[in-house]
């Protein structure tokens, strides 16, 4: 798992945690409603005045549990967004390398060989004695030699 993916289900997981307290907040702040309830039947208006408070702080943790979590949520989809688009740039510019590399890699290969041919040409130019007439030297000379320029004919003609 990536490091991005990883650090989307925090994200999530966070939103999931904070919407929990949430609820149990609210579960906390009915349990306080129903001791005030109790309280001011009893008559105990001091008792009561302290489990409304513990209500109201309740209902108020809960709220801000919930914006948190809505927070986190707006942060966690404009994450995902986010990524979406770098999957996205990033496979474009994938296919495009790709495609620019296969149009270029004939020419290179035919602009290799085609040099590759000159360089033993030139070679074997070098290597062939200058001055000497015997018929079977300059047979089998001019045979390799009509043949590479034969393959250098073909090359330019590629090209």
């Amino acid at each position: 798992m990536s490091n991005m993916e990883k650090n989307l289900f925090n994200l999530k997981f966070a939103a999931k945690e904070l919407q929990r307290s949430s609820k149990k907040c609210d579960k906390e702040e009915k349990a306080e409603k129903a001791k005030v309830k109790k309280a001011v039947q009893k008559g105990n208006m001091e008792v009561a005045r302290i489990h409304a408070e513990n209500a109201i702080r309740q209902k108020n943790q809960s709220v801000n549990f919930l914006r948190m979590s809505a927070r986190i949520s707006a942060l966690m989809d404009k994450f995902e967004r986010q990524f979406e688009t770098l999957d996205v740039q990033t496979a474009q510019m994938e296919d495009t390398m790709s495609s620019t590399t296969t149009l270029t890699t004939p020419q290179v290969i035919h602009t290799l060989a085609y040099y590759a041919d000159i360089v033993v040409l030139l070679d074997l130019n070098m290597e062939l004695p200058q001055g000497q007439t015997g018929s079977v030297g300059t047979s089998v000379a001019s045979a390799e030699q009509d043949e590479l320029s034969q393959r250098l004919a073909k090359l330019r003609d590629q090209v």
